[in-house]
């Protein structure tokens, strides 16, 4: 088992105005969506602007803290946190499941920012911050395929670890199955990873969505990443202590400086198949389960 890693790192404005409730149990719930957008250049040398919308959950008395400081839409913040996987029985059978950004600190921003409104009226952040690191070991082989316009696309199945003491200093231990895709170059230098190989993974959040035979509509998060590295397996594991494989050193996306938003079509897709706010990804992913 790979230490594991597993941070979040959101910079963006609440779109719209949180909610907050309490449940018929007493437990205090707080819910927001952290919206920015970041311009990068890609290896085609081409400005996007991504745009990006992240659902953030609050419990407990952290969650009366955060309704206490009175957030308003468009409100600048900082988040911290981790990926969080959770599971259930959908009630038209089979397992569903979903990654959400688990939320370890929630802080305002005392600077403005300049904020584009949507077409369903929310607030995003130009400018704003996606990051995430994870390390993790791989479920299955890579799966390595090609856009209809022949950029290289890899699909990577990870389980990051998560251990800790609870109050009565029990050791608990969760697994959070995460899906990742890397692409054109990275996916190319990343392609004869095996699985259960330990890796290091920097990126971003995505979101897809599509419509599945039965004409439900599903939804899935992923990482895109910008840099993977090959950590050394330990002795035992069926690997040679120390041996390593990284990404090419210069990393899929590199940032603009500030204020630059130029636009992108038909001539510059969204690294991550995306197409405007929507979110849509060129390979919908399988949701079956990873055990």
């Amino acid at each position: 088992m790979t230490r594991s890693m597993n941070n979040v790192l959101l910079i963006g404005t609440l779109a719209r105005l949180p909610e907050f409730r309490v449940t018929n149990s007493g437990m205090s719930v707080f819910e927001g969506t952290i919206a920015g957008e970041e311009t990068i250049i890609g290896h085609d040398g081409k400005a996007r602007t991504l745009p990006f919308y992240e659902r953030i959950e609050i419990l407990g008395k952290p969650a009366d803290w955060a309704n206490e400081k009175n957030y308003q839409a468009g409100d600048p913040v900082l988040v911290e946190g981790s990926l969080d996987y959770s599971s259930w029985d959908a009630p038209e059978g089979g397992k569903r499941s979903a990654i959400r950004t688990k939320v370890l600190r929630l802080e305002a921003l005392a600077a403005a920012c300049q904020t584009v409104q949507d077409a369903s009226g929310g607030l995003r952040m130009i400018g704003g911050t996606n990051e995430v690191r994870i390390v993790a070991n791989l479920t299955r082989e890579p799966d390595l395929r090609y856009t209809p316009a022949g950029d290289a696309v890899l699909s990577l199945s990870l389980a990051v670890n998560e251990q800790w003491t609870d109050r009565q200093n029990v050791k608990q231990e969760k697994v959070h199955w995460v899906d990742a895709v890397a692409w054109r170059d990275l996916a190319e230098a990343s392609k004869n990873l095996k699985k259960g190989d330990p890796v290091m993974i920097f990126g971003r959040l995505t979101h897809e969505s599509w419509t599945d035979k039965e004409g439900n509509k599903r939804s899935s998060t992923k990482v895109e990443a910008s840099k993977i590295e090959a950590l050394a397996r330990s002795q035992g594991s069926g690997a040679a202590e120390g041996t390593t494989r990284t990404a090419p050193a210069r990393p899929t996306t590199q940032p603009v400086a500030a204020g630059s938003r130029p636009s992108y079509g038909k001539a510059g897709v969204a690294p991550a198949g995306q197409v405007g706010d929507s979110g849509l990804q060129d390979f919908p992913p399988e949701e079956a389960l990873p055990f």
